[in-house]
């Protein structure tokens, strides 16, 4: 039972307040917002972009490995990932120590746009937080990285 229950639940759930239903508007919103800067200034999908973002980060993940960090679904990475190849931004190499894997990487476009990216990710993230002080921003982030957290241990299904 959470500390906000007092373990008498409505017959009626009230959509907007629900905390699941408000994390996904509020992602889906979030999301929205830059996905227009993202396809109008540099012709990306928000799936491109968090692939290029993985392999910015970790250059050489396999496209399983891009999949778990970014958490879509491998039929849609697997097509943007034909996008970004068929671009020229993300090439792929046979791994030498074992040919079943593929190795991705940015081509030097691909390594060009993302660091033209990068900076406006992170003005957007800071144009989003600034209705929070410093303080509230600490805060936020310890409780997104707990909630995260608690969420992988819960299990619906006994």
């Amino acid at each position: 039972m959470s500390k906000r229950s007092t373990g008498k639940h409505p017959s009626i759930l009230t959509l907007e307040r629900f905390l699941p239903y408000r994390l996904s508007i509020l992602s889906n919103r979030i999301s929205g917002i830059i996905a227009e800067t993202y396809r109008d200034k540099f012709a990306l999908s928000i799936t491109e972009w968090r692939i290029m973002a993985v392999l910015g980060e970790y250059p050489g993940a396999s496209a399983d490995e891009v999949s778990a960090k970014i958490q879509i679904e491998k039929s849609i990475v697997s097509r943007a990932l034909q996008k970004l190849l068929a671009r020229h931004l993300v090439e792929r190499e046979v791994d030498e120590t074992d040919r079943r894997r593929q190795n991705l990487s940015l081509t030097k476009t691909g390594m060009e746009i993302y660091k033209q990216v990068v900076p406006v990710s992170y003005e957007y993230e800071e144009q989003l937080l600034e209705c929070f002080s410093q303080k509230e921003c600490e805060t936020f982030d310890k409780l997104i990285d707990r909630l995260y957290q608690h969420a992988e241990t819960i299990d619906l299904k006994d």
